[in-house]
């Protein structure tokens, strides 16, 4: 107990002081947010990913916090993912190339022997859609960050009832490097995510669900899953079902995520993030108590009936400020050209 709050203080600490330090290379490599009208750097995603590895690792090798073969399969898989997301950051990839590269690397984590090779396929590309899902949520300042750690938390308690300490503690770390780069994060952000800690984080989160549920059944493990990751799921969901009934083609970006039908309805810019922790909250406390048995399965379905219902009010929401025509402002100039031409005719 004593090593798990001291790996969480050191981890917290060191991802905020290196989400601060890199921010310059980050500009001057180009490692910016290009959504924005200032260059936001990327260093917040590198700085999670760093921390939650250098700490979680070094106490694993130390022997202080053992992660076990499993768990430590799932933190070098997704650092590959990281350094996936972070060739995303520096230059403009195909929109299929991270989610098939998160796919390669859930099929390296996925405990078959537990799951089965059907539901270990299923596994797979569940943790590829979830990781894309939450890679969505980096649209607003504290969003991601603030989701995340509901969800580490979640996956972290559901971990300690099967008795996983190691997977327990990876995930205690995770949310303690997401709370260090909150600081920087929080309305008006001073660094961003990014796609390389967008991805480590996602990856981290669905991988770590899969392992806890392994081999405990299809059906409450998919609806267990599915609440722990309301909020990515209904933003997802939001998205896919707004482009496409517009008739625009889903993987090209657009202002049309869950922050940003909210901020158009006069949500401040730091109630976004509250509010909508607050759901992913909602959902957590479900997952947990139905995968304790505290709840029957079907209580996790009433958090995906819950989510749908901001998906169905938001979707025909127009995505774009409609402003008033501007009125044209004659100079002083052209008003004397026009009394001079007045006076003449």
């Amino acid at each position: 107990m004593l090593y798990g709050i001291a790996a969480a203080a050191t981890t917290l600490l060191l991802s905020a002081l290196l989400t601060g330090v890199l921010r310059v290379p980050a500009l001057r490599l180009g490692i910016t947010d290009r959504r924005r009208r200032r260059p936001l750097p990327l260093s917040g995603g590198t700085a999670v990913a760093l921390a939650t590895v250098l700490v979680a690792g070094g106490a694993d090798v130390a022997g202080l916090l053992p992660l076990g073969a499993g768990v430590g399969r799932v933190v070098a898989a997704a650092g590959c993912v990281a350094l996936l997301g972070l060739a995303a950051d520096l230059r403009r990839l195909r929109w299929w190339v991270a989610p098939a590269g998160t796919a390669v690397a859930a099929g390296f984590v996925v405990p078959y022997e537990e799951t089965g090779a059907a539901a270990g396929a299923a596994a797979v590309a569940w943790i590829a859609v979830a990781t894309t899902a939450f890679r969505g949520l980096d649209h607003a300042d504290g969003l991601a960050g603030a989701v995340g750690v509901v969800g580490a938390f979640g996956v972290a308690a559901c971990a300690t009832a099967e008795l996983m300490d190691g997977l327990a503690a990876l995930l205690g770390v995770l949310a303690a490097a997401l709370a260090g780069f909150l600081l920087y994060n929080w309305f008006p952000a001073r660094a961003g995510l990014g796609s390389a800690g967008a991805l480590f984080t996602g990856f981290l989160l669905a991988a770590s669900a899969v392992f806890v549920r392994a081999g405990q059944g299809i059906g409450a493990g998919a609806a267990v899953l599915c609440a722990l990751t309301a909020i990515a799921c209904a933003d997802a969901v939001l998205v896919v079902l707004g482009r496409r009934l517009d008739r625009r083609a889903v993987a090209r970006g657009r202002p049309d995520h869950l922050g940003h039908r909210l901020r158009r309805l006069g949500l401040a810019p730091r109630a976004v993030p509250v509010l909508l922790s607050a759901g992913s909250a909602g959902g957590v406390v479900v997952a947990v108590c139905v995968h304790t048995g505290r709840l029957p399965a079907g209580a996790a379905w009433w958090v995906a009936a819950v989510a749908a219902v901001p998906v169905l009010v938001l979707v025909r929401r127009p995505v774009t400020p409609v402003f008033r025509p501007r009125q044209r402002v004659a100079s002083p100039s052209s008003q004397v050209s026009e009394q001079l031409r007045v006076r003449s005719g």
